[in-house]
């Protein structure tokens, strides 16, 4: 048996021919539809959806999405449409990310860079990543990437999740935890119960000179709230999502202090289409042999 797998790019076709019974054809949203279309029964995809898509593909019974975010579809597929996301693919760089601008507010990077700039030489002690305490918000695979970098730097991690297991600690122990710790790092996805978790409570719950780290999704956390503790110059901040986003002109987390912002790149980095698409191989080869995509989004997520 042959399945017809639509795919966005040559890449994807390339990737896909490896799977003994896929016949992997591009369909690119906006252009001619295929003739292929109609008798297609996945799609691999990193776009949202939108009303035309089941009209144009009415036999498609898995959705394989390109990346880790499923917000855009959950509810938006149709009944009997199993939706599986890229977890896997994009937490290494995701980590590294975090890495990047932890290190360069602790060791002053930025101002260093002002500096040479200006060609002023001025040597000063900075603060050190080593021996601080980070609380990862999100136990799976992305907060498990950022612990294996975080702990090479001698930082003591705790890892939260939705419920309490074995080494991870539930969302409803935040209060305490909060105040314990010198980092906390947004790695969850965007659902109901996380859409404006990191509230002024939440923020108020942070002891004097904290830094809170954004990679998951932007509502996660209320705007104004943080900007109101920003502003005060209590706690600082690396963004890499914001909300709204993209963040337009004459929004004050462009101007306010203590902020490192960057547009939404914490996982553009060079090969991530060829681990995306590892991924996708990987579960459709599941999806061939007649067992569940591992991915597979249950409910919110």
């Amino acid at each position: 048996m042959t399945v017809t797998v639509l795919v966005p790019d040559e890449e994807g076709v390339a990737a896909l021919s490896e799977i003994e019974g896929v016949r992997p054809v591009v369909y690119r949203r906006g252009e001619s539809v295929p003739a292929e279309a109609a008798q297609a029964e996945v799609l691999v995809t990193g776009d949202q959806p939108s009303e035309e898509l089941w009209r144009e593909l009415p036999n498609v019974k898995l959705v394989q999405l390109l990346v880790a975010g499923a917000e855009d579809w959950v509810g938006k597929v149709p009944d009997g449409v199993l939706l599986s996301t890229c977890r896997g693919a994009h937490g290494g760089s995701s980590a590294e990310w975090v890495v990047a601008v932890l290190l360069t507010i602790y060791r002053g990077l930025d101002g260093f860079a002002d500096h040479h700039r200006r060609k002023h030489w001025e040597r000063r002690i900075t603060d050190t990543l080593q021996g601080k305490k980070a609380l990862i918000i999100g136990a799976g695979d992305l907060g498990r990437h950022l612990r294996r970098r975080l702990e090479t730097f001698d930082v003591r991690c705790t890892m939260v999740g939705t419920t309490a297991r074995e080494g991870v600690h539930g969302v409803g122990e935040l209060p305490e935890l909060l105040p314990e710790h010198d980092i906390t790092v947004l790695m969850v996805p965007l659902t109901p119960h996380t859409r404006g978790l990191v509230d002024a409570g939440f923020l108020a719950a942070m002891p004097d000179d904290a830094i809170l780290v954004n990679v998951s999704r932007g509502p996660v956390v209320v705007t104004d709230a943080l900007v109101a503790e920003l502003a005060s110059g209590r706690l600082r901040a690396a963004l890499d999502v914001t909300d709204p986003e993209p963040l337009p002109d004459g929004h004050p987390l462009w101007e306010v202090p203590g902020l490192l912002l960057t547009p939404h790149v914490a996982g553009a980095v060079s090969g991530r289409r060829q681990r995306a698409y590892a991924v996708a191989v990987r579960e459709l080869s599941h999806y061939m042999s007649g067992e569940l995509p591992k991915n597979l989004v249950h409910g919110e997520y």
